[in-house]
Parts: structure tokens; sequence; C-alpha cells
């Protein structure tokens, strides 16, 4: 029996790693100002970021939770909740880490909207963009997260700053996604009465289609900040502050109750954020449901 009948080939082989290689090479060598001044660039806005975090009073971020969440879902008791389960990362002694934790969350997250919304709205009103972005997309988020940290780390090193690129790339397809959505699936004769009205398309798309898009594209966003928040524990592998870093020490020094602790607060953190953004979209549902 022919030894290619029963296992692959040897000589039908093709190398990619060799050319990826070369080329991030290349882009180290020849590229490195323009990815200093990004580093420094992104660097900036998570100081920013972080200084307001951090600025803010334990005591009155918990009190924020408690308000937001009891106008948000009308549920007092749910409000007490969470600012209870807010209090006790502070008690676990994990206020710092929850706070750089939030900050490269809300970093990468702003990072994602200010890419993806534009790239949504593009897509939304062209069908060979469409066609274009959606394999991307798909490929993007069915790629292992580990391989997003391998070109963050190949082109900025390691620390927080490619722990904020690897985590927008990583959690900006829902933002693209639910925007291209949201806008393609209003209401034709909403536009329509809009454009009979003499709405140019820019007018029609930024007071007709967007507000109307928005409760979808809030959803977009709540799945984005939930990527962002899984990917900044990802992110701990390369040098990213935080919780997740926590997690990592935890597991390589086999210690059970840390790691455990810290991913505790982790779970803490994404319940909070993501009811309060469902909460968000919901409301907004409900608002447009009511003026419908």
């Amino acid at each position: 029996m022919p030894n290619w009948i029963a296992s692959f080939p040897d000589t039908i082989k093709i190398n990619i790693a060799t050319p990826i290689d070369n080329f991030v090479e290349y882009i180290n060598v020849n590229w490195r100002p323009f990815f200093d001044g990004i580093k420094t660039g992104l660097l900036g806005l998570l100081n920013g970021v972080y200084a307001v975090v951090e600025f803010i009073p334990w005591w009155l971020l918990i009190a924020i939770v408690f308000a937001l969440t009891w106008l948000l879902m009308k549920k007092p008791l749910r409000a007490v909740l969470y600012a209870v389960l807010m209090l006790l990362i502070g008690i676990l002694g994990l206020w710092s880490y929850m706070q750089l934790t939030l900050s490269i969350v809300i970093a990468a997250v702003l990072m994602a909207i200010i890419i993806g919304f534009p790239i949504g709205v593009l897509v939304s009103t062209s069908n060979h963009a469409n066609a274009l972005v959606r394999p991307i997309l798909d490929t993007m988020q069915t790629m292992p997260s580990f391989v997003y940290l391998i070109p963050a780390v190949m082109l900025l090193g390691i620390g927080n700053v490619p722990a904020i690129i690897a985590t927008t790339i990583y959690a900006i397809p829902p933002v693209i996604r639910m925007t291209n959505h949201g806008i393609r699936h209003v209401d034709k004769e909403v536009v329509e009465a809009a454009q009979s009205f003499g709405s140019t398309r820019w007018q029609t798309l930024v007071k007709v289609q967007i507000p109307q898009a928005m409760p979808t594209i809030m959803a977009g966003l709540n799945q984005t900040i939930m990527m962002a928040l899984s990917m900044v524990v990802t992110c701990s592998l390369i040098g990213a502050r935080g919780l997740g870093h926590e997690v990592v020490i935890g597991i390589n020094r086999l210690e059970i109750g840390r790691g455990f602790t810290a991913g505790l607060c982790v779970v803490i953190l994404a319940v909070i954020i993501d009811r309060l953004t469902q909460g968000i979209y919901k409301t907004e549902a409900g608002d447009d449901h009511g003026k419908g």
C-alpha cells in the first residue's frame, strides 16, 4: 500500500509561517516609529481612563452602580445586591486590581467603538462592503483568542498597551455586526417617509436609521464589552495587569484560593456590566416601542 494512502503526503506542503515571520520582522524594522507612536497614544488613553476611574471614590462607584441598577431595572433588591457585590471586591482586597481591569476594558471598548461603529455604518450602506467584511468578521470570531496575542506582542512588546490592541481586535466584531444588522433592518416605510419629506441620504442615516437601530447597536456594544472583559483576562499572559494577572499568578504558584478569588471578582464585574448595559438597550427598545 502506498504511503500516501495511509498518511498525508509530505511533498504537498505550503509554508506560510516563514513569510508571516518575515513580514512581521520587516514591519518591526521599518515601521518602528509608527508603532511607537501608537503605543504612546494608547498608553496616554489608558492612563487617562485609569486616572478617571481611580479618581472616583470607592463608595461613590458603589453608589453609582446602585443608582444605575435602580433607574434602569426598577428593582431595588437587585440594586442592593449589585452594590454589595461591588463592596465584596473591595473586602477581598482586589479593588485596585478591579480598577485597572476596568480601565483596560473601557479603553479597549472605546477603541472598538471608534473603529467599529463607522465600519458598521459603512457596511450597512453597501452590499459589496458587506460581502467583503462578513467573512473577515467570521474569521475573527472563530480565531482562538490566544492568536491575537502574537501580533500584539511582536509589534508592541508586553504590557497593558498590547493588551488593549489584542482586546480591541478580539472584541470589535459584535459592534460592527450589530450596527450593520440594526441599520439594515430599520423599517423601510420609515426610511421612505423620511426621504419623501426631502431628507438626504446622510440625514436619513443620522436622524432616522441610526436612532431606530440604537437598541440593536447597544446589544452589540454589550457583547463587545463582555468579549473585552474575557480577553483582558487572557491578556494577562502578555503582561497585562489587573484581576487576570492575579488569576495567572494563582495558577503558576498553585495558589488556588488566590486564583479563585480574582476569578470571582472578574465574574462579579462581568455580571454587573452585562446587566447594566442590557438595561440600557432594553430601555432604548422600550422607548422606541412606546414611540411606535
